[in-house]
């Protein structure tokens, strides 16, 4: 068991050495739990604890007589003050010590059959119980046998994820799987370890491992028949050829509309009358619209950078950026410009897609009235 050594005050941060042994305490009480870890896969953090570490952790026992003759050290769960020094170390160094042993700690908390991510867990779960804010580690290891991601999603997944029950993302629906994976894959696999909304931890079969979560949900994103669900091409709009050009495989469509239109058609707050930082004063002012098409699939373009100048011979004009507006999920490019009097402008636009080397220039006339 170690070197006996006489009870201290666990307050000292002098003594966060003995305080480590806590982990190894507690783990160590899995001797008597040794059939929980007979399990296929590894547990997480609250069923180790729940099986080995509560027993002492839960009630929380910070003193006793001498080492070796019954004493017991461990900060209960939910004590921050207990367990901020411990937190302090970081989970590679309190996993070390659990791992090696210390004290009278055994090594592995004298429970061999417990992974190196499950006391990782169990030490994630209970600082996270006291006041911290750890990640739950996700297991890297492979099983001798792995069900394949096919064979896990047709077993259980495809009860839900097929018809997009309770709101599941479909396999193979990338535009519903891809905004779930702007955190990373491990996020979504710890989300199915855990449960999410109506979906139990594990999808409901205690027995996956990490790694078949994993593949899981690799296949139901990209399924090997599945065909990338893409938007159906848009309506062009129907205007005069002095209205469109198409240039570097882009259709472009001009609109141009005066504030005063804008104003009376919306004389009351509402999206369109506060775009752009609200309707100009004044009759001399114009919204410059620009909608933009993909030639090839007539997608409607909304990814792109959009300027114009608009420009009378005489008077000279102003160049802008026109700013993304949707409405009824119509992405289009506006701002206001102002051309006074009767005169013709010139409106050159220039656009910049991405994948395109070169910007894309576009020039209209218009005539104010």
């Amino acid at each position: 068991m170690g070197k006996q050594m006489p009870p201290e005050d666990c307050s000292s941060l002098a003594n966060i050495p003995k305080l480590i042994t806590v982990i190894a305490f507690s783990l160590a009480v899995s001797l008597a739990s040794q059939t929980a870890s007979t399990q296929g896969r590894e547990r997480s953090g609250k069923e180790v604890v729940d099986a080995v570490c509560a027993a002492c952790h839960a009630p929380g026992v910070t003193r006793g007589p001498k080492i070796g003759e019954g004493a017991k050290y461990a900060p209960k769960i939910g004590d921050k003050k207990a367990w901020a020094p411990l937190a302090s170390r970081g989970l590679a160094s309190l996993t070390e010590s659990a791992l090696k042993g210390i004290r009278n700690m055994p090594a592995h908390g004298g429970n061999m059959r417990l992974t190196d991510v499950e006391i990782e867990r169990a030490i994630t779960y209970m600082v996270n119980q006291s006041g911290g804010r750890w990640t739950e580690p996700i297991s890297g290891v492979t099983p001798s046998v792995e069900r394949k991601g096919k064979q896990v999603v047709e077993a259980k997944c495809a009860d839900c994820h097929q018809t997009g029950k309770d709101g599941a993302p479909r396999i193979g629906d990338r535009q519903a799987w891809i905004p779930r994976l702007k955190h990373g894959l491990d996020f979504l696999v710890r989300s199915a370890i855990h449960g999410h909304g109506s979906m139990p931890p594990r999808g409901g079969m205690a027995d996956l491992t990490d790694s078949e979560i994993r593949g899981a949900i690799a296949y139901m994103l990209n399924p090997p028949s599945a065909p990338e669900k893409t938007a159906p091409p848009a309506a062009l709009p129907k205007v005069p050829a002095s209205r469109r050009r198409v240039a570097g495989g882009t259709e472009i469509y001009l609109g141009v509309v005066s504030a005063q239109t804008i104003r009376a058609q919306h004389p009351k707050a509402d999206k369109e009358s506060l775009m752009h930082g609200g309707i100009p004063r004044g009759k001399d002012y114009y919204h410059v619209n620009i909608s933009l098409f993909d030639s090839k699939t007539r997608a409607a373009v909304s990814d792109a950078q959009v300027e114009a100048s608009v420009r009378e011979p005489v008077y000279g004009g102003e160049n802008k950026k026109l700013e993304l507006v949707t409405f009824n999920k119509m992405p289009s490019f506006g701002n206001y410009f102002r051309m006074s009097g009767k005169s013709t402008y010139t409106i050159t636009v220039r656009i910049r897609r991405p994948g395109l080397t070169q910007p894309i220039e576009a020039k209209f006339q218009y005539k104010t009235s």
